[in-house]
């Protein structure tokens, strides 16, 4: 055989062999990131600023960014799994996802809220700060976990502060608040309801129609772009501030743990840094839409921005921290993820107390 055919014997070799090489790899990376499609119910529906939107949010994008790897399908409220029933489908593998916020679980979990938000607590910067840089996200995970929910969670949107309340009347004293009829939310809510206030937690989409019946006196649902969009200015037209109860809140993505394993580390990767992305979203799009919502809720619907008496906000505080105390007395996980947080703020407080400037209505 002459020196031209046993070059061409070696490319041919080579040409074979690197079919093969690159067929093998293109198997290999197939058969790790096989298409997924994530079948998320969520709490929130699709129009809600900052709620609903930061899934939709996600959705539009995450089968681009992972080249079709992942995809995901969001269902409106109740319409695959009710609201309070999203942990439990999502862990037992009725779904393989759920969109949903912790405070939520409050009934199978007590103190779990304290990964959604705290009252008299962190900052959005600072709840951030904690739940990527301190042990915050290691703590929610391991809630679960001990919890016996067969669940990966993933932070996935925040908001700034909500409003602290809708009421049918002034909130001007303890007084008003005893016997008070009010839907709040996850530790706020046990506040209320050691000072007094009848207090139950349902989903938004429920709310309109019991203040319009009467069943409830008040409510806070969140910002108020998001509850504008349910309503609540037509019947309650005093809207009090600050949103004491929640400072931050921090929503959630469920992942069935089952499906999360079945990903590769390329699809774990871009669906936490899609849901980073997605918080930062949300933050930014929700605070652009408030004041404006605000000014017209007074100028065109009448309603009266209020903000709480010092009397009331020093009440509401003392009121938490002996609910933190009964929590850490019988909650294992909240006094543990407790005093980690209040750690946390304790070493923050030199930072937040010199670096940022004073506002509110008497500065």
């Amino acid at each position: 055989m002459d020196k031209k055919s046993i070059l061409i014997q070696i490319l041919i070799g080579l040409a074979v062999l690197f079919f093969v090489v690159v067929s093998t790899s293109s198997s290999a990376f197939a058969k790790a990131d096989k298409p997924i499609l994530l079948k998320v119910p969520s709490t929130y529906a699709a129009t809600l600023p900052g709620l609903g939107t930061t899934t939709t949010w996600v959705a539009e994008r995450l089968h681009i960014v992972s080249n079709g790897t992942l995809k995901m399908k969001v269902y409106e409220p109740g319409k695959l799994i009710a609201p309070f029933e999203i942990l439990d489908a999502v862990s037992n593998g009725k779904v393989n996802a759920g969109y949903s916020i912790s405070g939520y679980w409050e009934g199978k979990m007590p103190g779990s809220s304290i990964f959604s938000t705290v009252p008299f607590g962190p900052e959005a910067g600072e709840f951030l700060a904690w739940m990527y840089y301190g042990n915050g996200l290691k703590l929610y995970q391991e809630m679960y976990d001990k919890g016996g929910y067969n669940v990966h969670v993933i932070p996935c949107g925040i908001i700034a502060p909500e409003t602290g309340g809708w009421f049918k009347k002034p909130i001007e004293s303890l007084d008003d608040i005893k016997g008070l009829k009010i839907r709040y939310y996850g530790l706020g809510g046990k506040v209320l309801q050691k000072l007094g206030a009848s207090v139950s937690l349902i989903p938004g989409g429920e709310i309109f129609p019991a203040l319009e019946k009467n069943a409830i006196e008040g409510t806070e649902f969140s910002m108020p772009a998001i509850d504008t969009k349910l309503g609540f200015y037509k019947i309650a037209k005093y809207n009090y501030f600050p949103g004491w109860h929640q400072q931050a809140t921090v929503f959630e993505l469920l992942i069935n743990k089952d499906t999360w394993n079945s990903m590769s580390e390329s699809q774990q990767m871009i669906l936490e840094v899609m849901c980073k992305a997605a918080t930062c979203d949300a933050y930014a799009y929700t605070e652009s839409l408030q004041a404006k919502v605000m000014a017209d809720n007074a100028e065109k619907h009448g309603v009266k921005n209020k903000y709480y008496s010092q009397e009331l906000l020093t009440a509401f505080e003392k009121a938490w921290l002996e609910v933190a105390d009964e929590l850490s007395a019988t909650s294992p996980m909240f006094k543990k993820s407790w005093d980690d947080l209040s750690e946390f703020r304790k070493n923050y407080d030199l930072w937040e107390n010199y670096a940022f400037l004073p506002r509110g209505l008497d500065k």
